[in-house]
């Protein structure tokens, strides 16, 4: 018989659950409060329930805790990449990256991905399977545990694609904003999509406070479909047209991602052709360097062409960033941890 997978309730769900244990009713605060503040790794942690709750919750519930298998530490800025295990023996990347005003962590949202897009390692062995809930939430408990620091901004833009594992990620999204859990505030977390259009118009409708990342990565149709082969599915104006409906219900700004590919995407004409393609939406731009992988023979951009399509896109009036790169002394791309451990299994 399967375990329930406790972590993934909310706290009414888990309530209805203590109660049908023939538990008073507070025990589920009790609980959730070592699962989600706490972060407790196993039962026995659970001080203040009885030895016999803990041990029928050992024997029904699955408490979903990821077993670190790596962490590589930058030199260079302290950024963290992990990997870990899941139950399955599948793995999954997770990276903490320290700023400023704090901590934000990278979560993966699948095991591989299906969406195949041209310069990222993530998606090159495929898509196995979502993950859950509760397994999406402890890549943060165990980078906490491990730092013994709080984190207060998260971007799920790790492996795999959010808007493909739509009602994990939005209960994600709930659990993790919960004032009685971890209590992240909406606006500090950010979701990426390469562009699934239904979703996007779904989670417009779901009327969350979080930031909206959509990978654009061209200027052009053409261009987008020799990067990214989701664009033969949803064209880019239908991509805009679902962000333009996104802010109209949420009047949450959008953030544009943009990887500068040499000599794919990262002329003065792809830059102007960008200005116009955005010009009527309340956007960032996110200009990436693209970071190579040994799997795609794509470049960075050359300094002077990235500093030129940002001059461009900000003498039409767009907000533009360059990203800071990070973690480039270790395996800092999305999927590079993982799959250099597979290759050492093999």
């Amino acid at each position: 018989m399967s375990k329930i997978d406790i972590k993934s309730m909310n706290l009414k769900e888990l309530t209805a659950y203590v109660e049908a244990l023939g538990e008073k009713k507070f025990r589920a605060g009790q609980l959730y409060e070592w699962i989600h503040r706490k972060q407790a790794a196993d039962w026995e942690e659970m001080t203040n329930l009885s030895r016999e709750l803990r041990g029928r919750l050992s024997r029904e519930a699955d408490l979903t805790i990821l077993c670190q298998i790596d962490r590589q530490v930058s030199r260079l800025d302290g950024t963290r990449k992990y990997l870990f295990a899941l139950a399955d023996g599948n793995m999954v990347e997770s990276v903490l990256m320290p700023y400023h005003h704090g901590n934000a962590v990278c979560i993966s949202s699948q095991v591989g991905c299906k969406m195949g897009c041209r310069f990222c390692a993530s998606a090159i062995d495929g898509w196995l399977r979502n993950l859950t809930p509760a397994e999406m939430l402890d890549q943060i408990y165990r980078i906490q545990r491990d730092t013994g620091e709080r984190v207060s901004n998260l971007v799920i833009m790790g492996t795999g694609e959010p808007m493909d594992n739509f009602d994990n990620v939005v209960r994600f999204i709930d659990l993790v904003s919960d004032t009685n859990g971890l209590n992240i505030s909406q606006r500090s977390i950010t979701v990426s999509t390469c562009g699934i259009v239904p979703r996007i118009r779904e989670l417009a409708d779901r009327k969350l406070s979080i930031t909206l990342a959509v990978s654009l990565h061209a200027s052009s149709q053409e261009t987008r479909r020799q990067l990214m082969p989701i664009a033969e599915r949803y064209g880019l104006d239908e991509v805009l047209d679902a962000c333009r409906y996104y802010f109209a219900r949420t009047g949450r700004r959008l953030t544009f991602e943009y990887s500068l590919v040499a000599g794919v995407n990262d002329s003065v004409e792809d830059a102007v052709r960008l200005a116009r393609l955005l010009g009527d939406i309340h956007c960032h731009v996110n200009l990436i360097p693209v970071n190579p992988i040994r799997e795609r023979n794509f470049h960075q951009s050359e300094r002077r062409a990235i500093m030129s399509f940002r001059t461009q896109l900000e003498k039409y009036g767009v907000n533009v960033t360059i990203r800071r790169e990070m973690g480039r002394d270790i395996d800092g791309a999305c999927g590079q941890l993982r799959r250099r451990k597979m290759r050492e299994a093999d």
